[in-house]
C-alpha cells in the first residue's frame, strides 16, 4: 500500500473550496484520470478512472464528512484505497486543501506507475488543476453541507 499526501493553497474562502469538493460529478473537470463520478446515495459514489492506461470502476463510501473541515472515504470494491481531504482556513479568502490517500495498486501496470511516482505526481497535478478550476470560477458549482458521522469502531 502506498501513501500520497499533497496540499495546495487556493484563493477562495474555505466554504467555497469545500462546497466545490462535494460536487463529485465535477471531478473529471479537474482530475486527470477520472472519467466519471456519480453519487449513488449521500454516502456512496461510483467511479470510473483510468490510471496508466488501465480503466477501473469501483464504489467508494464516504465515511466521514464535516462541512468546511473534511471528507473521508474508502473503496468498497475494486482497487483498495482510502483517503481524506481536509480544508484549513489560512486567511479570509484563502484555504489550504490537503489530500491524503492510501492506495494499493492492482496489477503490473499500476504497480509500475506507483513505483515510478506517477500516482504522487497525479495527485499534485490534480490539486493544482482544482486550484485553477475554483479560482477561475470564483464560486462553487453546487454544494452539499450534510454531515456524515465517523462510524463507530
Amino acid at each position: 500500500m502506498s501513501s500520497v499526501t499533497e496540499s495546495v493553497d487556493v484563493n477562495v474562502p474555505i466554504h467555497t473550496a469545500y462546497n466545490q469538493w462535494t460536487q463529485f460529478a465535477e471531478f473529471p473537470e479537474f482530475m486527470e484520470g477520472v472519467e466519471e463520478v456519480s453519487q449513488v446515495t449521500e454516502t456512496m459514489t461510483h467511479w470510473r478512472v483510468k490510471v496508466a492506461g488501465v480503466t477501473r470502476e469501483f464504489d467508494a463510501r464516504i465515511t466521514e464528512q464535516i462541512p468546511d473541515e473534511r471528507v473521508a472515504w474508502h473503496s468498497t470494491e475494486g482497487p483498495d484505497h482510502a483517503g481524506v481531504v481536509t480544508f484549513h482556513r489560512t486567511g479570509e479568502d484563502t484555504t489550504r486543501v490537503t489530500t491524503q490517500m492510501d492506495v494499493d495498486p492492482e496489477g503490473f501496470v499500476e504497480n509500475v506507475a506507483d513505483k515510478s511516482g506517477l500516482l504522487k505526481r497525479q495527485a499534485k497535478t490534480n490539486l493544482k488543476r482544482f486550484k485553477e478550476f475554483i479560482e477561475r470560477r470564483g464560486r462553487e458549482t453546487g454544494e452539499w453541507r450534510g454531515n456524515v458521522d465517523r462510524p463507530n469502531p
